[in-house]
């Protein structure tokens, strides 16, 4: 005889727990009053309102548990009858009996409730209580007796469980009713029978479903429906939070059954599918083509920059005239339509795998281009490889280039680089990374964007010095390709991205030397491709973009208040530092750079900055050596230059092998003592050369047996060392040749110097100790930074422990070399402040501090986030040497700098005001087309149509007279403290 199956296990009764009235009144209640409040500020903190809370937290917890109980009397909300259900999405989690918990979720009917089942609160559905969902006859049953949809005998797929993954418990929350629909709200996954109404005019199940706001799934006999909220919800969820439709979904089933999430039913699928749909008509709903009869054409589902100028939109244009030529008294600049161009190398693709297949809902309707035209000047444009002629940017621009496997290597396009709104039908797929063909067609598209009467654009590219030599030629020779001839295009490169190029490349591309497009830095693009970082299908890029222009729009009131305000202080502070300066020739010199920068960016140069580097010792050593051949020196002196700069290397040779030496410390192997005294021999070699050569240039006057001062604990002071320390780790203290002073003019008494007649050898080493402390700096420098570069491309990126501990060999290495000069700088500055230097030498050479020495890998990326208010340390900034009699080149640049600094204030102030006015025009223009509509509507007897055309009409009303009026007080407040 078989075994039979097991009984399914029962819950095991439990000990009554105490009864309430047992409980002493506010058992955890009467401890509250013991404790005193704490003695909080005025202002609140986030930390101070969580001191505030600790002491309540144990009667917040006692109050949570308390809500797991029914009241005492467990009596119904409505009737007063025996209450065992529990709403949890009703206020106050009342209690119902069978009967009014259906009668009062029949207009719920998506919230959950538990049962009370002796011991405690279980989950429950209202599919338990009998729950019917009646569409039409306002939510009453159809009076029609015959059922004309069978809407549970679909075609639908049903869900397959494997046995393993069937609970081993009874419970009703597990065996759902018959003839039950599965709907998705954003509360969860509910089964519930719906009855579609059977009159002999009824609309089909799907429309009555929809009216009742459920998406069906399917049209015939749907099984699937998703509500409204869900769809809204979710597709808000995908904009702020990046919510894939997967982990969406996944939610949802969480939120159905935290227990058994795997056994709710799975319509993940569906949802990606309804989701397009849902998406599609949302966005034809916001255009209005549900009040017209014409499909949408290139670009209509696309929201464009309120701000920027639109002929026939928020700027009357009479005719096919140029606007430049409405007013002769305005500036040429009045009507320039700004882009900025990018890439973004995130937003890949994979090929779909059935690509004939595919269904296009939107193709080139918002902002992605039509693929069918695309593809054909693709195939049509030539991939030109062009010499570079600045850095070499093609690493960058072909990003996953070697990807096959992918049908998009990323997006480009282009967007206004005012206010950094996506322009429609600009945006385009990478087959092979970021090439001129790709970005080609996405400028002539962005150019055919409302741009009639306007003949001046500026367009921001990070490698437009290469990218424009050749536009105008591609663009003739490809038949895809338009570009009208009147459109004078300016280029620029970003504030960011220019530090990348050539040095000559900051003056003739930058913003700051661009008449007439205010304060602007090019770069706002890498902001908006934050939300787009991830696979997405074309339409949900579509969406994600006109979601991205949708909150520019709605902010653009605040973001052109803070603009005026910027330029107002800008132009009160950047005519003070103008008006300082004289103007004399270089007025005319910049106009003339300006009106030439078009056919000749070199002239731009007038811009440059002539910096003198610092000189080396090298460069010091040989200017000196050329003097004293040109003055005929004695003999004594011809050759005092070189003696010097020998003896200051050999000073910097002593402090290295100072540092060696003390870095061996006392257990050293033979091979290190061995190296140690193979250099202590040559050292000592160079010591008696140079003290022999000493004899020769410092006269009879010196001898070599003579202390001079006793430099040993300087050098040991400046190293951070104690010599007691130090005494143990060496046993030749006294005869090491690295603490042997060498006689330096400097190192020999003032009197000393006085009677060997080489006083005049004091302001030769004085010269070349200043080329000394520039060459000990430059390497400081260059050792710090490549400290920075270490940690960002080796340490961080190691993988294993042996990657990290060679890393960190390499880090180690170079901070010896860093701590090598400082110590060289350290002595070198200490020597030339013994006779008392200039203020000007005072200010160069600053005394080296060990928290200077620290770097950060912000170096690398001076745009990261956090580096905006510090500064680096002095000896970055010293390379420039701004002495010298001639200071003309010093006064031009500033004058120069500062005029185009007070222009580009002034043109942000005109311009801020022209956008304002705009902005206003493009809603007030909005919402007159949505109020046309809804006479239309109104009209042809469509009475949502209307009320759906007024409420657009009233948005856009609203925000025209709340931009209008914040306009209007600020210009007046500012005129008001002008006049003051």
């Amino acid at each position: 005889m078989p075994d039979s199956p097991p009984e399914s296990p029962t819950i095991q009764p439990v000990q009554a727990p105490t009864p309430w009235e047992d409980f002493p009144d506010n058992a955890y209640e009467q401890d509250q009053g013991s404790f005193m409040p704490l003695q909080l500020p005025k202002t609140m903190s986030q930390n101070d309102y969580l001191r505030q809370w600790l002491p309540r937290q144990q009667s917040y917890l006692h109050h949570l548990l308390d809500r797991e109980a029914p009241p005492e009397d467990r009596r119904c909300f409505i009737c007063d009858q025996d209450g065992v259900y529990k709403c949890q999405d009703c206020l106050g989690e009342p209690l119902y009996c069978t009967g009014c918990c259906r009668s009062q979720h029949h207009h719920n009917p998506f919230h959950w409730i538990s049962q009370w089942n002796g011991q405690f609160f279980e989950q429950s559905c209202l599919a338990q209580v009998g729950l019917v969902i009646h569409l039409g006859h306002d939510g009453k049953q159809c009076p029609a007796l015959t059922d004309r949809w069978d809407l549970y005998e679909g075609d639908e797929h049903e869900d397959q469980l494997e046995p393993e993954d069937l609970p081993f418990v009874s419970g009703s929350k597990f065996q759902p009713k018959a003839n039950t629909m599965v709907i998705i709200d954003k509360s969860g996954v509910h089964c519930l029978e719906i009855r579609c109404c059977n009159c002999p005019n009824a609309l089909s199940p799907d429309i009555q479903m929809f009216q009742h706001g459920f998406f069906p799934a399917s049209f015939n006999r749907p099984k699937t429906a998703f509500t409204f909220r869900v769809l809204d919800d979710f597709l808000l969820d995908n904009l702020e939070c990046s919510t894939s439709v997967m982990n969406y979904y996944s939610k949802l089933r969480r939120m159905t059954s935290s227990m058994f999430p795997h056994l709710v039913l799975d319509r993940y699928r569906e949802l990606m599918r309804v989701a397009r749909q849902w998406r599609q008509l949302k966005t034809m709903k916001w255009y209005g083509f549900g009040h017209r009869s014409d499909i949408p054409s290139t670009g209509e589902l696309a929201l464009f920059c309120p701000a920027c100028p639109q002929p026939g939109i928020n700027i009357l244009v009479a005719g096919d005239e140029l606007l430049d030529d409405d007013d002769k008294n305005s500036p040429s600049w009045k009507y320039t339509r700004s882009f900025v161009m990018d890439g973004n190398f995130k937003a890949e693709h994979l090929h779909p795998i059935k690509p004939f297949d595919e269904v296009w809902l939107s193709d080139g309707l918002g902002f992605m281009v039509g693929k069918d035209r695309y593809k054909m000047h693709l195939a049509e444009a030539a991939d030109m490889v062009e010499k570079l002629s600045c850095n070499n940017h093609r690493a960058v621009n072909q990003a996953n280039a070697a990807r096959h496997k992918l049908e998009s290597t990323g997006i480009g396009g282009v967007a206004c680089a005012q206010h950094g709104c996506f322009v429609p039908h600009s945006m385009v797929d990478f087959q092979k990374g970021e090439r001129q063909m790709n970005m080609d067609y996405a400028l002539c598209e962005a150019a055919r964007h409302n741009m009639e009467g306007i003949s001046r654009a500026v367009t921001f590219y990070d490698i437009n010095c290469q990218y424009n030599k050749y536009f105008r030629a591609r663009v003739d020779a490809n038949q895809f390709l338009e570009m009208t001839q009147d459109l004078t295009i300016i280029l620029g490169i970003g504030l960011w991205h220019v530090h990348g190029h050539q040095d000559s490349c900051y003056v003739r591309y930058v913003s700051n030397f661009i008449e007439g497009i205010g304060r602007i830095n090019g770069e706002i693009m890498e902001t908006l491709w934050a939300r787009m970082s991830s696979p997405h299908r074309q339409e949900c890029l579509d969406y994600q973009m006109n979601d991205s222009n949708f909150c520019k729009m709605i902010c653009m009131k605040r973001t052109l208040c803070h603009k005026y305000k910027l330029a107002m202080n800008g132009i009160t502070e950047s005519g003070k530092a103008f008006n300082r300066l004289d103007e004399t020739e270089w007025s005319a010199r910049e106009r003339r750079a300006q009106s030439s920068r078009l056919n000749d960016p070199e002239a731009m140069d007038e811009y440059e900055i002539n910096m003198k580097k610092a000189p080396s010792r090298k460069e010091i050593e040989l200017r000196l050596l050329e003097k004293g051949s040109t003055h005929n020196a004695a003999p004594s002196r011809r050759s005092v230059v070189t003696w010097i700069s020998t003896g200051l290397a050999i000073k910097e040779a002593q402090i290295a092998l100072l540092i060696e030496v003390r870095r061996m410390g006392r257990r050293s192997t033979e091979t290190q003592r061995l190296d140690i005294a193979q250099q202590w021999d040559r050292l000592q070699g160079q010591i008696d050369g140079f003290t022999q050569s000493a004899l020769t240039h410092l006269g009879e006057g010196f001898d070599a047996d003579d202390e001079p001062d006793d430099l040993n604990v300087d050098i040991l002071n400046d190293l951070d060392d104690d010599p007691a320390d130090f005494s143990k780790t060496s046993d030749t203290w006294t005869n090491s040749p690295e603490l042997t002073v060498i006689p330096l003019p400097l190192n020999l008494r003032v009197d000393q110097c006085r009677r060997c007649m080489a006083e005049d050898l004091i302001p030769l080493e004085m010269s070349l100790r200043e080329g000394q402390a520039n060459d000990t700096l430059h390497n400081l420098r260059i050792h710090l930074c490549n400290k920075a570069i270490l940690f960002q491309t080796a340490v961080r990126q190691a993988k294993s422990q042996a990657l990290k501990t060679r890393a960190w060999s390499q880090v180690t290495s170079v901070q010896q070399a860093v701590f090598l000069h400082a110590s060289i700088y350290t002595k070198t500055r200490k020597q030339m402040m013994k006779l008392e230097p200039g203020q000007d030498q005072l200010q160069k050479y600053k005394p080296l501090l060990h928290e200077q020495l620290k770097i950060s890998t912000a170096v690398g990326d001076p745009n990261a986030r956090g580096q905006r208010n510090k500064s680096l340390a002095w000896f970055w900034s010293v390379e420039v040497d701004l002495g010298g009699p001639d200071q003309s080149w010093n006064e031009e640049f500033h004058w120069l700098w500062a005029k185009a600094l007070q222009d580009r204030w002034k043109e942000e102030m005109t311009l801020v005001q022209l956008e304002m006015d705009w902005t206003c025009n493009y809603f007030f223009w909005r919402a007159t087309q949505w109020g046309d509509r809804m006479r239309e509507s109104l009209e042809k007897h469509l009475p949502g149509h209307a009320c759906y055309s007024g409420r657009q009409s009233q948005m856009y009303s609203l925000l025209a007279q709340d931009a209008q009026a914040a306009f209007q007080d600020l210009q007046s407040v500012s005129i008001e403290t002008g006049d003051e």
